[in-house]
């Protein structure tokens, strides 16, 4: 028997007046594995991922996450689901300590009714959830770091902290290696690949290399269309994908 797939796509469609940004895109995502979604820039991919996080409600087709229809849930409701969000651009409180801003990702997943932000930090279940987010993405030697302080790299490290504190089901990560030094992405690459199969990962980059690194199924879009989709080694080969995409850097 098949396995039900984490997350299904049937029939996307999207459209901004003349300008078409998903156009009748379906697409799988089976469990535990990291999904890249690649393709030049306007191809739609940040379009797709509005769509699955709920920000942008798609005009035709359905979502759907562990086979549940969530097409018409809000965003809210679907992080209740385990379907939580990492932004392209780094999203954090940066007047706050390390370990506060984690902390406060794992209050709002255990629907604390905490009425101050400080207060997050000084629960101990909250800092045991936090402590061992940060363990996994290398962080708990700066926990008490005030988080406007850290370099771009930690900042993307303590992203996905805060995002692993929601302890995501789905996690969805918009180019999470942007702005990172050779450094701070070989870092960042390691981290991904051992949280490999602890969340099912849909991964939105432009590194190349990191996403041949760590994609188990890579899908290629153009034009809101999926030119191709298949494992690295298929992607790589695929002449379409080579000459609309890829060229000769692979």
């Amino acid at each position: 028997m098949t396995p039900q797939p984490k997350l299904s796509l049937r029939g996307l469609c999207k459209r901004y007046g003349a300008l078409v940004v998903t156009d009748d895109l379906s697409l799988d995502v089976q469990r535990g594995t990291i999904h890249a979604v690649i393709g030049p820039n306007g191809a739609g991919k940040t379009s797709l991922l509005n769509q699955i996080f709920g920000s942008v409600t798609p005009d035709a087709g359905s979502v759907w996450l562990d086979g549940r229809d969530i097409t018409d849930l809000p965003i809210h409701r679907r992080a209740r689901l385990g379907l939580i969000r990492s932004f392209q651009i780094v999203s954090i409180l940066p007047e706050f300590s390390v370990l506060e801003n984690v902390a406060l990702a794992a209050q709002a997943k255990a629907g604390s009714s905490f009425r101050f932000f400080r207060a997050a930090a000084r629960e101990t279940v909250l800092n045991d959830a936090a402590r061992l987010a940060l363990a996994k993405v290398g962080l708990t030697t700066v926990e008490t770091t005030i988080a406007g302080g850290l370099s771009h790299g930690e900042k993307r490290q303590l992203e996905l902290a805060i995002a692993l504190a929601a302890q995501p089901g789905l996690l969805l990560l918009d180019e999470p290696l942007a702005g990172a030094g050779v450094e701070e992405a070989a870092r960042l690459i390691g981290i991904l690949r051992a949280l490999a199969g602890e969340c099912t990962i849909v991964l939105v980059e432009h590194d190349m290399d990191a996403v041949f690194a760590l994609a188990d199924t890579v899908t290629v879009l153009a034009e809101g269309r999926i030119l191709a989709s298949g494992s690295p080694a298929e992607i790589r080969q695929d002449a379409a994908v080579r000459a609309v995409y890829l060229g000769d850097t692979c």
